[in-house]
């Protein structure tokens, strides 16, 4: 397909070669299948070398040009490769995920065709970023999601385990007897209880969650699903609803803002990251702000 009009001049695959699944050998599939069907579009192979790697890649390919970084990866090697171009600044850079991972949200939600066949046509769009701001650190971005509490660890468990499995059963028990609920402070001082609370830039989560019946990542909002603290049974009833019909509409806004009392964990992404106690969470979306492939 010489002479089609692209956004970006060349295409660079990340990928972890030390992965379990089989990144480096679907990375090294995608390459080839663009030699094949388009000779003319530049093609290279970054695979990471450590923790945060990707990012560091990612930040680098957005200095020059403009590119399309191709994560192959779960959600979290996509988040790496997100983050690091929006830390690039203002670029031409394009971004896509080839699912090998364990959980692949945003390329099942979002991936409407073969990502081979997207790069080929060269069409793109704009979707929207979660950002996340901690006290007076860096901001990082987010494709899907960021979690507090027990609905993300779970899913993920889920994700994990395999649907049916013995496995299954056992991660989510024991996800279960250990949660405990989470106390934040909202801007007007008062202190709330949760059991989960999920900011979503897309609808579904680890493949049997539907969180929201209307989340579009491309509509300018995110959509709030919290779980205020309630027994444990509820809690469970709730994700069985979530895998089972969904959990229906939920409110959407453009930032939501909370303080921590204690240290607790939060997840981007699937990724997880540490609070310490007092921080100031601020969390808004970033409308059109990553350009990929459709």
């Amino acid at each position: 397909m010489r002479g089609v009009a692209r956004a970006y001049d060349r295409v660079v695959i990340v990928f972890n070669p030390n992965s379990t699944g089989d990144a480096q050998e679907r990375a090294e599939e995608l390459k080839s299948g663009l030699a094949e069907r388009a000779a003319e579009l530049p093609v290279e192979l970054r695979p990471t070398e450590y923790a945060g790697h990707a990012r560091e890649i990612a930040r680098e390919e957005a200095g020059s040009g403009a590119p399309l970084v191709v994560s192959v990866s779960g959600d979290g090697g996509y988040n790496e490769v997100v983050d690091g171009l929006m830390k690039a600044g203002e670029s031409r850079a394009v971004a896509a995920v080839l699912a090998a991972g364990n959980a692949n949200d945003h390329r099942r939600v979002v991936g409407r065709r073969p990502l081979l066949d997207a790069i080929v046509e060269g069409r793109t769009e704009r979707l929207d970023l979660l950002r996340l701001s901690v006290d007076d650190e860096e901001p990082r971005h987010a494709h899907s999601y960021i979690g507090l509490g027990i609905t993300p660890v779970v899913a993920l468990e889920l994700e994990r385990g395999g649907k049916g499995s013995i496995k299954e059963i056992l991660t989510t028990v024991r996800a279960f007897s250990r949660f405990r609920p989470f106390t934040i402070e909202v801007d007007d001082g008062r202190r709330q209880d949760f059991d989960s609370l999920v900011f979503a830039n897309i609808a579904e989560m680890a493949k049997y969650a539907t969180l929201s019946e209307d989340s579009r990542p491309d509509d300018g909002v995110f959509e709030v699903v919290l779980l205020p603290h309630s027994s444990k049974l509820r809690v469970l009833a709730t994700a069985v609803k979530a895998a089972v019909r969904g959990l229906g509409p939920q409110p959407s806004v453009r930032e939501y803002a909370f303080r921590t009392v204690d240290p607790m964990p939060l997840q981007v992404d699937g990724e997880v990251l540490d609070l310490d106690a007092g921080a100031r969470v601020r969390v808004d979306i970033v409308a059109a702000a990553l350009a990929t492939v459709r």
